[in-house]
């Protein structure tokens, strides 16, 4: 176990409301579909999602990789749709 400092953003990450509510095995087997879905919709909305991603490191980081991916593949600017998955 490593010593890692409580920083602001780990607390916030505890204290985030997530519900509706979805696991982490839920989160990785939609979330190719989901990326899929954002690089195609910027406006695209999956409540669930949404909010495990929020509370979750692990999840939206590999949110995020694969997302950059998608977006790059797609020829579309990856920047606005990583901003999204941080709010």
């Amino acid at each position: 176990m490593t010593d890692r400092p409580l920083t602001p953003d780990l607390a916030r990450r505890f204290t985030v409301d997530t519900e509706p509510w979805l696991s982490c095995d839920d989160c990785f087997a939609l979330i190719d579909e989901y990326v899929d879905k954002i690089v195609a919709d910027p406006c695209y909305q999956h409540p669930a999602m949404s909010a495990h991603l929020r509370g979750c490191g692990a999840c939206v980081e590999e949110a995020r990789t694969l997302l950059d991916l998608a977006a790059r593949d797609a020829g579309v600017d990856p920047g606005p749709l990583l901003d999204r998955l941080a709010g």
